[in-house]
């Protein structure tokens, strides 16, 4: 069972959240999280890189000189790879990297990256985490406050928080996103999770059912 803090937008302590890592995930699966962790940096690759071949470099097509008598080896066209401004011999061309693992390993994964996170003591708790107006020194102030300063910290709120991602964008390190659109990479690139108290009790209850469903569909087999 850990504690973890629970602070308002002062970076004031206002109390103390119970959650143990089983609420969330049974056990924590390293293969798993880096197989879904290379998934989604898999997905990033632009894959724009593109060489010519030999079929695509301007050029005549005719042989260079005849095949016998000249002394020098046979020759084709000026286009060939050996020669200088000829086509690649292994052209590269774009390609797609992306790939998907099943919903419910993805899922999965990313309940086990918050699980790690909050064994770690990695993770902090804002009791209404957002902004009425864009200023950077709002969220500057609260994360020296509750110590993660010079960290890269991600703040995960209850639902879009636009104020909230205008206040924070500009600082190093720190990236905004709705509790919702959370995946396994986002969690697990940062040292720290500053999320709302509220979008944490929905997802350690969805968290729950799940493991119930699951251990009930167990016993039935």
């Amino acid at each position: 069972m850990s504690s973890l803090p629970v602070y308002n937008m002062s970076g004031q302590q206002v109390g103390q959240y119970e959650i143990a890592s089983t609420d969330l995930v049974n056990s924590i699966n390293k293969q798993l999280l880096h197989d879904v962790v290379v998934m989604y940096q898999a997905c990033l690759r632009q894959g724009t890189k593109q060489t010519k071949t030999r079929s695509g470099v301007a050029g005549t097509t005719k042989k260079m000189y005849k095949q016998k008598g000249t002394g020098n080896a046979r020759a084709g066209s000026r286009r060939s790879g050996v020669r200088r401004g000829g086509g690649h011999m292994k052209a590269l061309s774009p390609r797609d990297f992306s790939y998907r693992l099943p919903k419910k390993a993805v899922r999965l994964a990313l309940r086990m990256a918050v699980a790690s996170k909050v064994a770690a003591g990695k993770v902090s708790l804002v009791d209404g985490l957002d902004c009425t107006e864009a200023k950077t020194k709002v969220v500057a102030g609260l994360l020296s406050k509750i110590g993660v300063a010079g960290q890269t910290t991600l703040l995960a709120t209850n639902g879009h928080r636009p104020m909230l991602y205008k206040s924070g964008r500009n600082i190093a390190g720190v990236s905004v996103m709705s509790a919702s659109d959370l995946n396994a990479y986002a969690v697990l690139r940062v040292k720290n999770v500053v999320i709302d108290k509220a979008a944490l009790d929905e997802f350690k209850s969805k968290s729950v059912a799940d493991i119930q469903a699951k251990a009930k569909a167990l016993a039935a087999v």
